[in-house]
């Protein structure tokens, strides 16, 4: 639990990270509606599943860019 815990927060400063959250919950969205396209009878509407997926691709690529961006030096 705590490697989940740890993978939510921020890497600067180990506060909870909005995008991380997001992402994560709009990951389960798309997990939950792949799901439910399969095995029932509901279609899941293309527009919004399109829709979700770009803000999971989105808060993945800023996540990413979080690692490799300019430490801000804030001991002054």
């Amino acid at each position: 639990m705590t490697f989940f815990k740890s993978m939510l927060k921020d890497s600067h400063d180990s506060t909870w990270s909005s995008k991380r959250i997001i992402t994560l919950l709009s990951f389960v969205l798309i997990c939950v509606s792949y799901v439910a396209d399969q095995f029932t009878g509901h279609k899941a509407n293309p527009a919004l599943f399109d829709a979700v997926m770009y803000i999971v691709i989105a808060g993945l690529g800023f996540t990413a860019t979080e690692k490799f961006a300019k430490k801000e030096n804030t001991n002054e």
